[in-house]
């Protein structure tokens, strides 16, 4: 369950994807010869106010942003939330070469040169030392069905390249449906980043603001074939559900071996 693991070196060539977990929902992925990022966030413990919430952060980074060496690519879900980019990963932003977001997002990170706003399904080709990487931003909806208002538009990505997993990074995505129509439009997933942890907040009480453990459990089984690398489930108080309940649910109905545990600041094939 847990991944092949070694110690943080940015300079070392892995023929495999790789994977180190800085903490939320800040994961370093290594693909095709680009370093991606998703969600940076690098500040220590606090509260912190966002949108709708005053969000409090119990841990802070596994490890610190100039120890991941350059960043190529970021991932960004959404800019709202302090727990998805607060103002360490902000700065890191202007060095990154690409950061891609929501079009709400990058209209306010008017510091970022690199920063650019994609529509649900459009692509963006990025040239790297291994070949070309596609990067598709895909639906998501951070909780129920008409949370836009208070939850704020969101994204998820794909990552495509020749010879390489397709990848799915679900973003703060509540929904098994959109994942479902992700499913039906890119069946080829091998890699999924699933954003969890079942995040409460109480402008939505009661509601999922990511996935909880069935959910996962359902938006795994898109994918049969799918590796499962689950993150964002600690180190803030509003999420719900430990990291161990997801891995006792997918234990449960015998996806175990499916998973990836990533363990704090360490690099891992995957």
């Amino acid at each position: 369950m847990d991944l092949e693991t070694s110690p943080v070196t940015p300079a070392a060539a892995h023929a495999r994807p790789t994977t180190t977990l800085v903490g939320g929902p800040t994961l370093r992925l290594t693909y095709a010869g680009l370093t991606f990022l998703t969600d940076p966030t690098f500040d220590e413990p606090g509260t912190y106010p966002s949108p709708g919430a005053t969000l409090t952060k119990l841990r802070g980074p596994a490890v610190g942003a100039a120890e991941l060496g350059p960043v190529d690519v970021v991932l960004l879900s959404h800019d709202e939330h302090a727990d998805n980019l607060d103002a360490s990963g902000r700065a890191l932003l202007p060095a990154a070469g690409s950061v891609l977001t929501t079009p709400a997002a990058a209209s306010r990170l008017t510091d970022v040169p690199a920063a650019r706003g994609l529509e649900p399904w459009e692509d963006v080709t990025l040239a790297g030392p291994a070949g070309d990487v596609v990067v598709t931003a895909v639906p998501a909806r951070h909780g129920p069905e008409g949370c836009e208002p208070l939850t704020g538009p969101v994204t998820g990505f794909v990552l495509r390249a020749l010879g390489e997993p397709t990848v799915y990074v679900s973003g703060d995505n509540a929904s098994v449906e959109i994942a479902a129509e992700i499913a039906r439009r890119v069946p080829d997933v091998t890699l999924a980043v699933l954003f969890a942890g079942d995040a409460q907040t109480p402008g939505l009480p009661g509601e999922p603001l990511t996935l909880d453990a069935e959910r996962a459990l359902a938006v795994a089984g898109l994918w049969p074939d799918a590796v499962v690398v689950p993150v964002h489930t600690e180190d803030w108080a509003h999420f719900s559900q430990p990291l161990a309940l997801l891995v006792e649910t997918f234990a449960a109905a015998g996806e175990a071996h499916r998973l990836r545990v990533p363990r704090r600041g360490e690099t891992a094939s995957v």
